[in-house]
């Protein structure tokens, strides 16, 4: 039994993906197992992660075809015998033994089932991804400017109007990183797969709440390149929608 487990699922994009993988290893412990599932990517992406040279601590699972976000990390449901599995982005890099600092952490918090470090940017800057419930005028915000009139709506729903320095319970946990208690991620069937992209984090976020609290613990940190940006293609903006809308009929519309 591997103490702590972690999922990385992948579309694309071998180089980044081996050089989180090999980012996290350097910091895990032994008893740490790492599921890298290929969501049947385009290109060559499989056959480039099956031939690197990693330690027993790294399980291939290549999917026979893309069943997006959640369905990729729900894949290793049945697999997982652990006391904490972490959800990773494949653009995600540590410096630090966070996975081992946010599992014991949560080990002396046996009120919180959930957990997210501190992301950066790769220059060094501050991601605001703790964020409250989504609503309308905060998702509004964030698509259409950050500055100007919708300023306040952005700050409110991304938290910035309270001290995130210190640990601090939050309402819809970034799927790039968190940690979550695995008889907890079994229980809830873990994610969505209704969502094929996109807010099926805030979707869990909510699962997870009905089990105990939901932080954010920014003593410890990670790096997070954070690639997405829906409003440059259409299609994904469309989906993007189409899940909010799902989200909003589970668990009730918010003005702001």
């Amino acid at each position: 039994m591997a103490a702590i487990t972690a999922t990385i699922v992948a579309y694309g994009g071998a180089d980044e993906i081996i050089a989180a993988v090999n980012s996290i290893l350097a910091h895990a412990p032994e008893d740490f197992l790492l599921y890298l599932v290929d969501n049947h990517s385009p290109d060559d992406t499989a056959a480039r992660l099956a031939e690197q040279n990693w330690d027993g601590r790294v399980k291939l699972i290549c999917l026979e075809k893309n069943l997006g976000f959640g369905g990729g990390h729900n894949a290793v449901l049945p697999l997982l015998d652990s006391r904490y599995h972490f959800v990773l982005n494949p653009d995600i890099l540590v410096d630090s033994p966070v996975l081992s600092q946010l599992a014991q952490w949560m080990e002396d918090h046996p009120q919180v089932v959930m957990a997210t470090p501190q992301l950066y940017f790769p220059d060094g800057r501050i991601q605001h991804l703790p964020r409250r419930k989504p609503n309308f005028m905060g998702l509004l915000a964030r698509q259409l400017s950050h500055a100007g009139p919708l300023a306040w709506f952005d700050r409110r729903y991304t938290m910035q109007d309270r001290d995130l320095t210190q640990p601090q319970e939050i309402q819809f946990c970034t799927g790039s990183f968190f940690c979550i208690r695995t008889q907890v991620y079994r229980k809830m069937g873990g994610f969505d797969q209704g969502y094929f992209m996109y807010v099926e984090d805030a979707d869990i976020t909510q699962k997870a709440l009905q089990y105990g609290k939901v932080c954010l613990v920014p003593q410890f940190r990670a790096v997070h390149a954070w690639h997405r940006n829906p409003m440059r293609d259409s299609s994904h903006f469309k989906m993007q929608l189409k899940s909010m809308f799902r989200y909003w009929k589970k668990w009730g519309f918010s003005l702001f």
